[in-house]
């Protein structure tokens, strides 16, 4: 099963951001949100020999998002997953996910995102290009990414951004095609659908 990232986030993602939407003030400077490892995760599914759907949760996820709200287009994020953090609801399946055939999460820990382009499509919704590394093989992936929220996180007090983001990838680009599903042999569905929740908070300046 193979996720995007990118996350990170995922993630992925995103990018100018005002209050009511993204890149409504020219006036902004860039600012760099730091994601929130308690309120990111990257959700993958994928079909199972036509029977089921299972899905999996990577839960550590870390990194940076850069706010432009002047130049929305010089916007970035990255993002740093941790492959060993597959969270399926069973520790054997968990442990058959990170062996060598599927996550290899002893030879692959992480798995990384950078955004390299990011285009808006609406005043809250964007689209996120970037280079997504998994089992050190690189390949293009476009998040379609919204914003949720942006404004003081009540508990925190701290400036904060939120948004959801989702993407499709091929898990055998990145060379996980054990059990690969082809219309002669029904097997694991190499297409794995990716959604992205992240919240990302502004760090308070220490003296």
């Amino acid at each position: 099963m193979n996720f995007k990232n990118l996350s990170v986030a995922v993630a992925a993602v995103a990018l100018l951001v005002s209050g009511a939407g993204f890149g409504n003030s020219a006036k902004a400077e860039p600012i760099t949100y730091t994601l929130d490892p308690n309120h990111t995760n990257v959700v993958w599914q994928a079909n199972h020999f036509g029977f089921s759907n299972p899905s999996g949760k990577l839960v550590k996820v870390s990194g940076e998002v850069t706010l432009d709200e002047k130049n929305p287009d010089k916007s970035s994020v990255h993002a740093i997953i941790n492959t060993a953090s597959n969270e399926t609801g069973s520790s054997v399946f968990n442990e058959h996910l990170a062996a060598d055939k599927f996550f290899n999460s002893q030879k692959f820990p992480t798995a990384e995102f950078k955004s390299t382009k990011v285009e808006l499509t609406g005043k809250d919704t964007a689209k996120v290009t970037g280079d997504l590394t998994f089992l050190g093989v690189t390949k293009p992936v476009m998040l379609d990414v919204k914003l949720n929220k942006i404004g003081e996180n009540p508990i925190s007090k701290l400036p904060t951004v939120g948004f959801s983001a989702k993407t499709t990838v091929k898990r055998s680009d990145f060379g996980m095609d054990y059990f690969v599903s082809t219309p002669e042999k029904p097997g694991v569905s190499d297409d794995v659908e990716i959604s992205i929740e992240t919240e990302a908070n502004k760090q308070p300046v220490m003296n």
